[in-house]
Parts: C-alpha cells; structure tokens; sequence
C-alpha cells in the first residue's frame, strides 16, 4: 500500500489516526470504541492527585498537556480534601483492616476513541463522563468515589475517577470488586451495555482474553516519546564530542544525563513485562497491509507498538553509548532528593 493511499498523523499523533483509504478507494472509518481501564495504588497518591488535579505549572513528562486549555477540564466529583485524607478517611470510617500491601485506591480511566469525540459539543462530552461517572456509582458506590476529574487539556477527552475499593460490609477489597482477568471482561461487557444506550455509536473492542495482547497504558507510550526527545538530544553532544572540547561537552552532558538516566532505568524495568507483545509484533507486521485493506480491528493499537518498539530499541542505544560510571553518577544524583521528595508526600 503506497504512502498516498494511507492518511495518517505525524508521528507525534500516531495514535489518533481517523480514516484509511485502502488501494481500491475504498474508504474505512476507524470504530469508536468506550473504553474503561483500572490501576490501583497502595500508597497515597500525591503524585497523582498532582496530575490528575493539574497542580503542577509544567509537565515535561507529558507532552500531550495543553496549559492554555487547563481552564476547560472540569470535574464530575471534586475532592473536599487532598487524595490521601480522602481515601483514610473513608477507610477509617468504615473500619477497614489494612495491610502494607493493601490496594488503598482505585484510579479508573474513562474515554473513548480519539474519533468519538470529534465535533462534539462541550454538552456532549459531558454527557458521556456523567453517564460513565452514573455506571460506577452503581457498581462500586457512590460514596467509595471521591474525585472525577475531566481533562480536556489533552489531545483526546479523558476522565479520571478515584474511589476506595470498600465492600458493602466493609472490607477493603480491590479484588472482589475489581476481580481477575474474567471479571474485568464482564466489567468491560456491562460498561459498554450501559454507554451503548445513550450513545449507539460507540462499539465494543475485542476482549484481551481473547486476543492474548496485553494492554500498554497510555502513560508508558507518553513516557517514550518524551525519553526519545531526551535521547536524540543526548545523541547530538554524545556525537559533538572531541578530543578539543571533551571537557565543556561533559559539562553539558551532566544535567542532561541527571534527568535522562533514572527515567530510562525505571522504563526500561517497566518495558520487560511487555517484551510478549514485542514478540508478537514482530510476527504480525507482515499481516499488518492486508488488516488495514480488511478494515480489521486493532490498527491503533498495532501503531502504537510499532512506535513504542522503535523507540525502545532508540533508548537503549542511547543509554549504552553513555559510560557506566556516568550512568552511575547520574542516577545517585537524583535518587536520594526524588527519594526524600516521595516520602514526604506519602506523609501527607
């Protein structure tokens, strides 16, 4: 298929790409998906309330935040108090036994396919969070839920809802209310019952249970692209330096290294629990133009592990040409502030 028959994004927009034309005209809508993921934390999510309440001037981590559109996000549920005292409050108004290891909070993401939201009002796009906010509500309880948040400062619309995984007899349980791989299924299943109705135009995406692929989360894709940027700079003075001017490149290099190192070393541990579907890319590729002429599901999907993959294979490049001791130098740097800096928040 020619470059001039296939109307993608830049790279940069990889994910969002709307229409395919195909070799015989033929033209392809991508389906609009609901879609509906869950992570949970054990800790008191400082960090993420810093995020997800947009309570930090710049970030760097995430290219995709528009400052200049912060004032549209709106929320469903605003928290009274910060992410930590909500969550101990309500775990110690309901009596909940904790452990160290217990999952304290619930982070779910709501949105839908990039195409779904084109050239909906901003009534619309409220009506869809609601609808999503009104399932949960009745699935975990309304007052297990303490922040909705609506971010519309981003490429693509996306709610983050908050709750504490308390049963109906008090008990803090993510695993009965969540449960495993075959009642997230049935999760996904009722999720999109309850969406479809008001909004016959979304569809539902092939199960992971079925397919076998492994979700990689939104966050880890903008963690690439922002380590890439980081690497081609790295790349430029690591490939400037000379006998001549050694010493002001290694200057130069030091801050950079400082920022780089740590992230790469934390995404690199990350990226091994998807090395699977790193395999499983490779030998899908050359089905890839006839799944696209097919107007088969997953096409986005399939683009986005092609671009993580590559970036991958960029960053270890990258962090290979930097000696070990600078890389060892460079991660003691930052570890005993960032280190200082979580414990602190954690304390609330």
């Amino acid at each position: 298929m020619s470059s001039s028959n296939t109307k993608t994004s830049n790279r940069k927009n990889h994910a969002e790409s709307v229409v395919f034309y195909c070799s015989n005209e033929r033209r392809i809508a991508i389906p609009q998906y609901a879609i509906m993921r869950f992570a949970k934390h054990k800790g008191g999510g400082a960090a993420l309330e810093a995020h997800h309440e947009r309570k930090k001037e710049k970030y760097a981590s995430n290219p995709d935040i528009d400052p200049n559109r912060k004032s549209r996000n709106f929320h469903i549920i605003q928290p009274e108090r910060t992410y930590w005292r909500e969550v101990d409050n309500r775990i110690k108004a309901a009596g909940c036994k904790t452990r160290k290891d217990s999952i304290r909070f619930v982070d779910t993401l709501i949105t839908a396919s990039p195409e779904f939201f084109k050239g909906k009002k901003r009534v619309e796009v409220q009506a869809f969070f609601k609808t999503a906010v009104d399932f949960l509500a009745q699935r975990i309880g309304r007052d297990n839920i303490f922040a909705a948040t609506v971010h519309m400062d981003e490429k693509t619309p996306h709610l983050h809802l908050c709750f504490t995984p308390i049963t109906q007899d008090g008990r803090l349980s993510a695993k009965e209310i969540i449960g495993n791989r075959t009642r997230l299924t049935k999760w996904q299943d009722d999720f999109f019952a309850h969406m479809v109705k008001k909004f016959p135009d979304l569809e539902r995406g092939e199960s992971a249970s079925k397919t076998g692929r492994r979700h990689i989360p939104t966050r880890v894709l903008k963690e690439s692209i922002s380590l890439s940027k980081q690497a081609e700079k790295i790349q430029e003075v690591l490939d400037s330096i000379n006998p001549i001017n050694a010493k002001k490149k290694k200057e130069e290099l030091a801050p950079m290294l400082h920022k780089f190192i740590p992230q790469a070393e934390s995404y690199f541990t990350h990226m091994k629990r998807y090395k699977q579907e790193f395999e499983r890319q490779e030998r899908e590729n050359a089905a890839l133009e006839k799944e696209i002429a097919d107007g088969k599901l997953g096409l986005s999907e399939r683009l986005q592990m092609y671009n993580l993959q590559r970036d991958y294979e960029q960053l270890k490049r990258v962090y290979s040409a930097v000696p070990e001791e600078e890389r060892k130098k460079a991660a003691r740097a930052v570890f005993r502030p960032q280190r200082q800096a979580r414990d602190y928040h954690e304390r609330g």
